[in-house]
């Protein structure tokens, strides 16, 4: 339940309290008055018929000596009035001394009501005429007190009014403790929780508690936020040591070429004469070891700018036959010089939205990894498959099931050579910068970027990017792009 709805709801039953208590009191007291007014009027009228007959005696209504009314005393009891006035209203004899009141009321008020039975707060009463043949004699008024009424109401108010304040005082501390359970404790947890996340704790001694109000989806977003910075943290960190690592490698991939310009360098302008195909020779492996280090600067370069955008910028929409013509095309003479035979499908459709360099750079660092791990005389197939063609047959068959269901929903770019397998320790890791097979690292052949470069232009593409390798058949790495428009009747 929302907090809002709570407190209304809350609210609106101590207002309402009261006036049920009220109405209850109401009903309890209309009850039992209902109850009462038969047993009060039974009784009055019992009584009136039972002294009646004595009182209907005309001779009573005379000016005459209080021991001529000693007998009526005799028929009252404590609970019982009897008044007998005279037709003019004047007072004859009141069974209570202190009935001097009757004198001031007049003969109006005397006359009020006959023959009709009266309540009021303390009393019954009955007025009765009494007649001298067929004048009139004079007016007896029986009265009751209505004590066990009173002690009723007494009682009942004593009773609903301790159950009123029970339930009061429940409400209340049932409000109270809900209110300290649905916001007091929470907020209190909450205020736990950030401080031991500002100080570095991960989480604080106690739970926070989910629930469907307005707090819950504070915690919520308390949660989301606090997972948000510890995977932004755990990012920098990742990239710190990344960084740190990245320097490492490159201090160590650097010594080795270095070492090399250095002897050579020496070589160069040493005492010792060279001849004219040792200067030429030493010359070209100072060049060559210069080109690697540029290499590889430049990779670090490209990769740096990656890390730190992830913007996708200067796509542009290409036709795809065209462009992949276009993007597989000038890698026959580096295969032919290496004595690599070269194999080239493209099966495409539609328009692609894509940076062209960045895919080029991609395909030319995959093509690179590819001639370098090929033995002579062996093999490296390329194709570029849209979503509703078949992979070529020439797909190894070990992969050839898992690369089908990979390549659902896209374009697959396939690169695919013969030679050692990769290790599945070095599968773990291949994508990771300065990552190198042990049997290349330090020989100058790889700065170790060139796949995290690939992944990470492949990711900011929307692709995805993956290698299997296999004993006795080779490695094969693809790509996956996304088909922006395919018109198969093209």
């Amino acid at each position: 339940m929302k907090i809002k709805t709570w407190l209304i709801l809350s609210y609106f039953i101590v207002m309402a309290l009261p006036i049920v208590a009220l109405y209850i009191f109401y009903i309890s007291l209309n009850k039992y008055d209902e109850r009462q007014d038969l047993l009060e009027f039974m009784n009055l009228s019992s009584i009136e018929a039972e002294i009646g007959l004595q009182l209907d005696e005309p001779g009573l209504y005379h000016i005459q000596p209080l021991e001529n009314y000693t007998f009526i005393q005799e028929l009252v009891d404590d609970n019982m009035k009897i008044t007998l006035f005279r037709e003019d209203g004047v007072v004859l004899y009141s069974s209570l001394s202190n009935s001097d009141w009757l004198n001031n009321n007049g003969v109006q008020r005397v006359y009020q009501n006959l023959n009709e039975i009266q309540k009021n707060h303390r009393t019954i009463s009955i007025k009765r005429t009494v007649h001298d043949h067929d004048q009139l004699a004079g007016i007896y008024e029986i009265s009751l007190s209505r004590d066990e009424w009173l002690e009723g109401v007494h009682n009942r108010t004593l009773v609903i009014g301790s159950l009123f304040g029970s339930t009061f005082l429940v409400i209340y501390l049932m409000v109270v403790i809900l209110l300290n359970r649905k916001l007091n404790r929470p907020l209190k947890l909450l205020r736990s929780e950030m401080t031991a996340f500002a100080i570095g704790k991960e989480r604080s001694d106690k739970r926070l508690r989910q629930s469907n109000d307005e707090l819950g989806e504070l915690i919520n977003h308390f949660e989301g936020m606090k997972a948000q910075i510890i995977k932004g943290n755990a990012e920098l960190n990742r990239q710190q040591k990344e960084k740190e690592y990245i320097v490492a490698s490159l201090s160590h991939d650097l010594k080795t070429p270095l070492t090399v310009i250095r002897a050579y360098s020496e070589a160069l302008q040493g005492k010792r004469k060279l001849t004219i195909k040792e200067e030429q020779e030493y010359t070209e492996i100072l060049f060559e070891k210069l080109d690697y280090m540029k290499e590889m600067i430049d990779n670090l370069s490209v990769y740096t700018s990656l890390e730190a955008s992830t913007e996708q910028h200067d796509f542009v929409q290409v036709d795809g036959e065209e462009y992949f013509e276009m993007m597989l095309a000038g890698y026959d003479e580096p295969c032919a010089k290496k004595g690599i035979g070269l194999s080239v499908i493209q099966d495409v459709c539609g328009e692609y939205l894509l940076q062209p360099l960045q895919m080029m750079r991609v395909m030319d660092n995959l093509m690179s990894n590819a001639i370098r791990y090929t033995p002579n005389g062996k093999k490296i197939w390329i194709a570029v498959i849209s979503k509703s063609k078949r992979l070529p047959n020439w797909v190894f068959d070990p992969m050839l099931d898992e690369v089908e269901g990979w390549r659902k929903g896209g374009t697959i770019v396939i690169l695919q050579n013969e030679g050692e397998a990769i290790r599945n320790d070095d599968l773990i890791r291949i994508f990771e910068p300065f990552v190198q097979l042990e049997a290349n690292r330090g020989k100058g052949g790889s700065a170790g970027l060139g796949l995290s470069i690939a992944e990470k232009i492949v990711l900011l593409h929307g692709g995805k990017i993956r290698i299997w390798s296999k004993q006795d058949y080779g490695t094969l790495v693809s790509f996956w792009l996304k088909e922006e428009s395919c018109n198969e009747s093209e």
